[in-house]
């Protein structure tokens, strides 16, 4: 499944909020620097849908707050945790 998500790094409190149709705001802890936002990333993500790390791949926008996501293996009719917060 793909998403469309916006990070926003060196936040207090992390977390992944739906904002449409597939779009998520992913909240995390680390810098934007040298990969570690895009690393925790994947793993919040990961945690969120209950699948491998290695099951979400950053597809474009390595360097940038808009990215978008494929996550290998998620349905999409999958319901995301938690009712859409975590």
């Amino acid at each position: 499944m793909i998403f469309r998500v916006r990070v926003k790094p060196k936040d207090r409190s992390p977390g992944v909020d739906f904002m449409g149709k597939n779009e998520l705001l992913v909240r995390v802890k680390a810098p934007p620097e040298k990969g570690r936002a895009n690393e925790e990333l994947r793993s919040l993500l990961a945690s969120y849908f209950g699948c491998p790390r290695e099951a979400v791949r950053i597809k474009s926008g390595f360097n940038s707050s808009w990215k978008t996501v494929i996550i290998e293996g998620l349905k999409e009719e999958k319901e995301p945790a938690a009712g859409g917060k975590k």
